[in-house]
């Protein structure tokens, strides 16, 4: 057991990345690669996913015990009841508003699901859009289903926003009168046993027979996993979207945009914007975002009042689809637009923080940072001075977080099978 290590696979916006762990939690590798042709495409979910698993090092690759999965909350596939991708994935920011009026006859308002960002609203799409039978899957149970040549099962907090509860351990009532009902998964709880990795594809990944599959999480959710955050502090994922998390002692009242979710025993709630760094890379394609910044004064304000979201719509801290970006005025300096953009994400934050407290989490006394922003001193302090708190960065990657969660299944099963041999050997 103290040999054995674990792998995490973290499926985001942009790309996959791997981590692997000892026994210890020490971070022995880590790998990254971006898709080729975007979010909504399986093929390349998988081709990243063979390429980092091949490369890690042989000497830690045979040491691997168990892996666990995490991604973007609300990426949803629909595929045959073999796990074959009907066409392209429906990614978390397309919100589906012709769908509206069916969602609030599925699910009672307020709720995760009820929304038109929501994956019950996607889900109703897909099933417009393709033949039954069919089966319903969001980016990282499909990846599990993958590893296990088994797609029927569903982590718990990656299908919140497709309807199931965390409270009752079910799917809403009027789905069992759909005709659609078995095309969803049946939900295990994050870092539970999904199973043994498929023998073919042990061989194929040149991993272990025995390696244990265990369900992971979101891709939020595996980022606030590797903070190791304090009681009073906040997480802030500052990647491709913005994106909010607190540690609370009960479940929050329900509110559009946000979920509370179960991790490692604990409750976790928050919400995610559209907004993000993506909005950055697309207003600088091939610029150094890193040299711009350092010609921000981070302790003055822009003047510019611009709302950077990635296209047409917001998800939280307000939900409302048809929520239109503001880009413009663009002045002539990168270097302002860079700072207004910059003050823009803040302010979504900041509000962020309010909506998250108004619907009972305590105010973060601190915020703990991950992802690429977290490297930006510049955007820690602008930050700072809106949001009025200490903020501190972590660098571990997502994939570590939900390493993590394959650890500690690892553990519990190494325990079990003590306490076994140590009752069979006490017997008379």
């Amino acid at each position: 057991m103290h040999d054995s290590l674990a792998l995490g696979i973290d499926l985001g916006t942009s790309g996959v990345r791997v981590a692997v762990l000892n026994q210890q939690r020490d971070l022995l590798h880590t790998d990254s690669s971006g898709y080729e042709r975007g979010l909504a495409d399986p093929d390349d979910w998988l081709k990243s996913c063979i390429q980092l698993i091949k490369a890690i090092p042989h000497e830690l690759r045979s040491q691997l015990r168990a892996v666990a999965v995490d991604g973007t909350s609300g990426t949803l596939v629909a595929c045959d009841p073999h796990g074959t991708p009907l066409g392209q994935a429906l990614p978390y920011n397309v919100a589906c508003p012709e769908q509206l009026d069916q969602v609030r006859g599925l699910v009672q308002a307020g709720q995760p699901a009820a929304s038109a960002s929501g994956s019950l609203a996607r889900a109703l799409r897909l099933l417009e859009q393709h033949s039954q039978p069919l089966i319903l899957r969001h980016q990282a149970d499909w990846i599990s289903g993958w590893l296990l040549e088994d797609w029927r099962f569903g982590e718990e907090g990656n299908n919140l926003r497709l309807g199931w509860s965390l409270s009752d351990q079910r799917w809403p009532g009027a789905f069992e009168r759909q005709a659609w009902r078995e095309a969803l998964p049946q939900i295990r709880p994050s870092g539970s046993k999904l199973g043994i990795m498929n023998a073919a594809r042990a061989k194929q990944l040149g991993l272990s027979e025995d390696m244990l599959v265990i369900a992971g999480t979101t891709d939020a959710n595996a980022a606030v996993l590797t903070a190791d955050a304090a009681d009073d502090e906040g997480i802030t994922v500052l990647g491709s979207t913005l994106v909010l998390k607190r540690f609370t002692s009960i479940p929050l009242r329900a509110g559009a945009g946000t979920s509370t979710h179960r991790v490692g025993g604990r409750w976790l709630a928050g919400g995610a914007s559209n907004s993000g760094g993506a909005v950055l890379r697309d207003c600088f394609p091939g610029i150094d975002l890193d040299e711009l910044s350092r010609q921000i004064d981070p302790d003055q304000d822009s003047g510019l009042k611009l709302l950077p979201l990635i296209g047409q719509g917001e998800r939280f801290p307000v939900d409302d689809p048809d929520l239109a970006p503001i880009l413009t005025p663009r002045p002539v300096s990168d270097a302002l637009y860079l700072h207004g953009l910059l003050e823009g994400l803040s302010r979504i934050e900041c509000q962020g923080w309010t909506k998250l407290t108004e619907l009972g989490a305590p105010a973060p006394q601190r915020l703990v940072t991950l992802g690429g922003g977290a490297r930006n001193p510049q955007w820690r302090r602008l930050r700072q001075r809106l949001i009025g708190v200490p903020i501190r960065s972590c660098d571990s990657p997502p994939a570590a977080g939900v390493a993590r969660l394959a650890l500690s299944a690892l553990q519990q099963q190494h325990d079990q099978i003590s306490h076994s041999g140590r009752e069979s050997t006490e017997l008379p």
